[in-house]
């Protein structure tokens, strides 16, 4: 029995050696089969020097145990004691992989394979392996001989013979020795079938790659041809059941477990396509039908089984395709769009734990990497690797990437795929994630080398290089072009101009000469501001390439640091204000609309920083704000002018709050209700609009009458502006009212009404810097025809014996917005009976409504506009939903309080909480007067000038589509998605207005 003294000491020393549960380990060292060397310090350094020494002891006594007899332990035990290859080889295996630890005790004798290494033995390849693989008969016996030849692979491995990418092509070649026995397999069984095809196994992905895992799915497509003679439909057939059979012998579970499962979806038409092709067939598709991601997959593609002349006729027919696929429309954008949607669905839980498909993960590399091979690979037939980690290289001795970021990058990329082969090992199981529990990261981190604090090492070098790969994978694209116009070091190439051309074209610039002269401009030189202009274009380019108009974003960005790149806040405002640059970015290439109101002042770019700068102000403040403009103003033109500069700054900041949210940013994702995007703006504009008129008003009274004018007057906002309802390219339609003071002529008092009428128009529309506001008097009495202020009175006198039906629907929207309060709340008073009349409307003021209507819907829309697509005019949208919303106003608004707003979609909402219509009928009218308003506002934005219609320009299409939510190429699928929604809102107006 082992005495207290002994068995401390033997405590001690097993916790030394990294034992973490000493007591079980001293039972397994007291137990028989390690009698002879329980005190052997050679075993315990051994065991010590391994991932785990308690898994090792306890997978080297299991071996033991299944040995067929004592002989057979005496011999195994005293290989491992006298020779230290094996002892490494064995000991590191057992405490790395419990999977292979498994595999031993089940084919106690495969130890052997890891005894004598022959020169050749060291770095074997696909020969090698299939003479591991010659007799297996079976899917059975093609297991075990799998496992032996891996359990070779793992030893090299967990010894460092091997670095990790040695590792992976072992690996990669191990699979195609693999696929070739299981197709041999098949065609042993299926004579005939071999007989009556071709077939032609490529590798994808990672195998295709020479960089494959433990433990991973094994991506192939087949290209299959008839044998001499043979019928073509007979002969895909046979190849179907062949390369079927071949994919089940990999794939599917035996005594001895599986393999790997073998994953044909890359094919055309994925899982839905036909499993074999042939040659003709899979070059017809890709002609015709392939995605980017197809092309950027075939980077990989690789003949590895079956009729290898086939396959390289495959390869060899389809490059072509594959270099060329960085000129088609939305390149960059398709490529980085499908990385984010990878990361989108990795479940919340999981996301930082995913070393492969999470952000600075391996995937990030082998994107980047991707993505600049199929730019450039096609002039330069260095890059054409499928191995992520030899592109890299290409690329960094070619220019393509800075060397100091290739060598960064080929550190991180190394260091996560020895994590993620380590986890994979340790139970030979498809997985990414990193382990939580201490125990399984202290193996890890043990396993990588890091023996002082395992844990803590493990995770602060993964959270390095992890960073690493985040900060760098999208800066790799753009960082090159800006040091073709910088010093380099000594050994750095610099990109070719051509290069540089062909990376601007692939990002979507149109003129990537003018674009290459912009980043010059910006970049060149040794100052501190192209230093840091060079630190910030690059992740900017990015956003420009996410964007309709690449070039005008660039521009526009040129221009404005041209205009404040000397003010010293500018440029440390984009770099030290996470959220500054990205908006500065979404804004400068959304439109002309933004960018031409920042250009006249520049200084507004401070809007887009950190915090709350972007949200709307309310009236009050805005009102507040100008009339002290105007209070300090010296003369009524210059305090229009000061109520015009605060309109101009207010519609930046209006404009560029919705491009932000509609376009949403790394940190915030698209604002999803497009209601609450058009309400927003409808309000903000309306206030800044009465806020506008106010200081105008005042400006105009000061300058001609002092403190008082001779009449009371206000201004009343109709239509879309007294709705809160304006977009950005409305005209402010108003009325005008007036009433006399006390003891003033009436002559008068019109005179100067009118004088102030006439003067706000005209300095409202002054040329100037700040875009003009249009005032459109046409909707009080008697239209352009009446005078264009009245007196109350003349207001009650006009409706009470000459109001027609129209001017009783148009005073819906009348709700005062400047001037006298108490005289627009009288004027509201007066006019509450004709726009909801008592018991609501009789059938002669029905019927010339809809009258009304139909003439306007035949006699209104421009010549030549597709009536589909017209927001404003056009079936289903904005006037068809307001005249069926306003028709129900008059009809009921009487009895039904809710109905008394001025606005469109409280109406709405309101008519269907009284049940005058069906809550599907009122969110069909909803959502197509949203979108028609945000049609609106997009054209106005893209375009710089209001419009009703889609524009038939290409790039304005595209940005009218990236505002309303769709990605690059898919605006056909979003006028199809306005014409259905409009379609469907028209059905309602002809049941509600013209039949109800």
């Amino acid at each position: 029995m082992t005495g207290p003294g002994r068995r401390s000491s033997t405590f001690s020393r097993l916790l030394r050696h990294g034992f973490t549960d000493p007591s079980a380990a001293e039972r397994l060292l007291d137990g028989a089969e390690l009698a002879g060397v329980r005190n052997d310090p050679v075993l315990l350094e051994a065991l010590g020097a391994t991932a785990d020494p308690d898994l090792a002891l306890h997978g080297l006594v299991r071996l033991l145990e299944a040995q067929p007899g004592p002989t057979a332990r005496r011999e195994l035990l005293d290989t491992v004691i006298a020779a230290k290859p094996l002892r490494d080889r064995l000991l590191g295996v057992l405490g790395a992989s419990a999977a292979l630890a498994d595999h031993l005790a089940r084919h106690p004798r495969d130890w052997e394979a890891l005894v004598t290494y022959e020169p050749r033995d060291l770095h074997p390849g696909v020969e090698e392996f299939e003479r591991g693989l010659a007799e297996a008969t079976d899917p059975v016996s093609l297991r075990v001989a799998y496992r032996r030849c891996l359990l070779s692979i793992a030893a090299r491995d967990v010894c460092g013979t091997t670095d990790i990418t040695e590792t992976a092509a072992e690996l990669a070649d191990l699979a195609t020795a693999t696929l070739r026995a299981a197709l041999a397999l098949a065609s042993a069984a299926a004579p005939d079938d071999a007989a009556a095809c071709r077939l032609s196994v490529i590798a994808m992905g990672k195998c295709g790659g020479h960089e494959l895992n433990y433990v991973s799915d094994v991506d192939v497509i087949f290209v299959g041809e008839a044998a001499d003679g043979a019928d073509e439909g007979k002969a895909l057939r046979s190849a179907t059941r062949l390369a079927s059979h071949m994919m089940r012998i990999c794939s599917e579970t035996t005594v001895e477990g599986t393999i790997w499962p073998v994953d044909a979806n890359l094919r055309p038409e994925g899982r839905n396509g036909p499993l074999v092709r042939t040659l003709s067939s899979h070059l017809a598709y890709y002609q015709r039908w392939a995605k980017t991601w197809e092309f950027q997959a075939l980077l990989k593609a690789r003949p590895v089984a079956g009729d290898l002349d086939l396959g390289r006729q495959y390869v060899e027919a389809l490059a072509p395709m594959v270099w060329q696929a960085s000129e088609r429309d939305n390149f960059v954008t398709d490529v980085q769009k499908m990385r984010r949607r990878v990361v989108e669905n990795i479940p919340a839980a999981e996301v930082e734990r995913e070393l492969k498909l999470g952000p600075g993960g391996l995937r990030d590399v082998e994107f980047a990497v991707q993505m600049l091979q199929l730019v450039h690979g096609r002039a330069d037939a260095s890059l054409r690797s499928g191995t992520t980690l030899d592109a890299l290289r290409a690329l960094a001795e070619g220019g393509y990437v800075g060397r100091s970021d290739a060598d960064q990058l080929d550190a991180a990329y190394r260091f996560l795929r020895s994590m993620e082969h380590r986890i994979q090992l340790y139970r030979l199981r498809r997985t990414h994630l990193v382990p939580e529990g201490e125990d399984d990261q202290r193996r890890l981190g043990r396993s990588l080398g890091m023996r002082a604090e395992p844990v803590t090492e493990l995770n602060h070098e993964w959270k390095r290089h992890s960073g690493v790969v985040r900060r760098l994978h999208e800066k790799l694209f753009y960082r090159p072009l800006l040091d073709a116009f910088a010093q380099l070091g000594p050994g750095e190439a610099r990109l070719s101009p051509e290069a540089a051309r062909e990376r601007m074209v692939a990002l979507g610039y149109a003129d990537p000469a003018a674009a290459l002269r912009h980043l010059e401009a910006l970049a060149s030189g040794v100052s501190r501001k192209a230093a840091i202009q060079r630190t910030l274009l690059p992740v900017l380019l990015g956003w420009f390439a996410d964007s309709a108009d690449p070039d005008a974003g660039l521009l526009n960005f040129r221009k404005v640091s041209d205009a404040l790149g000397k003010t010293p806040w500018y440029l440390r405002l984009l770099r030290d204000e996470g959220a500054a640059a990205e908006n500065l970015a979404r804004v400068l290439s959304a439109g002309r609309l933004a960018p031409d109101l920042l250009m006249r002042a520049p200084e507004a770019v401070a809007l887009l920083g950190d915090g709350d700068d972007l949200e709307p102000r309310g009236r009050a403040q805005l009102e507040q704000e100008v009339l002290a403009a105007v209070g300090r103003a010296e003369s009524g033109e210059a305090g229009v002018r000061a109520a015009r500069g605060v309109r101009r700054r207010e519609l930046f900041r209006t404009s560029a709050a919705d491009i932000v949210d509609s376009y949403g940013t790394e940190t915030k994702p698209a604002e999803a209700d497009q209601g609450a995007l058009v309400d927003r703006v409808g309000a903000a504009v309306s206030d800044l609009t009465a806020a506008t008129l106010a200081g105008t008003l005042r400006s105009v009274v000061r300058d001609g009458w002092g403190d008082t004018l001779p009449t009371r007057f206000a201004v009343i906002g109709m239509g879309r502006f007294g709705g809160h309802e304006l977009s950005y390219g409305s005209d402010a339609d108003v009325v005008f009212v007036h009433e006399p003071r006390d003891g003033v002529d009436e002559r008068e008092a019109s005179e100067a009404a009118n004088r102030v009428v006439s003067e706000m128009r005209r300095l409202l529309q002054v040329p100037s810097a700040d875009p003009p506001l249009l005032i459109d008097a046409d909707l009080r009495p008697e239209g352009k025809s009446g005078p264009l202020v009245r007196t109350l009175k003349s207001y009650e006198a006009y409706y009470r014996r000459w109001s027609l039906v129209w001017e009783s629907q148009a005073l819906l929207r009348a709700e005062p917005v400047a001037g006298d309060t108490e005289l627009g709340q009288r004027f509201i008073d007066l006019v509450d009976p004709l726009r909801y009349p008592a018991e609501g409307l009789g059938e002669d003021a029905v019927r010339e409504i809809r009258r009304l209507k139909a003439r306007m819907e035949s006699e209104r829309l421009p010549r030549g506009a597709d009536p589909k697509l017209h927001a404003k005019l056009g079936p289903g949208g904005l006037s068809d939903v307001e005249w069926t919303v306003q028709l129900l106003q008059m009809r009921h608004g009487w009895a039904e309080p809710g109905l008394r707003t001025t606005r469109t979609r409280e109406a709405l909402a309101a008519a269907r909480a009284a049940g005058l219509l069906g809550t599907e009928e009122a969110e069909i009218l909803d959502e197509a007067w949203v979108l028609a308003s945000r049609v609106r506002n997009a054209v106005m934005l893209v375009r710089g000038r209001a419009g009703d219609t889609f524009p038939t320009e290409v790039r304005e299409l595209a940005a009218v589509g990236r505002y309303l939510g769709y990605a690059a190429g898919h605006v056909g699928d979003m006028l199809d998605a306005y014409r259905r929604t409009t379609r469907r809102a028209r059905g309602v107006v002809e049941e509600l207005f013209y039949g109800g």
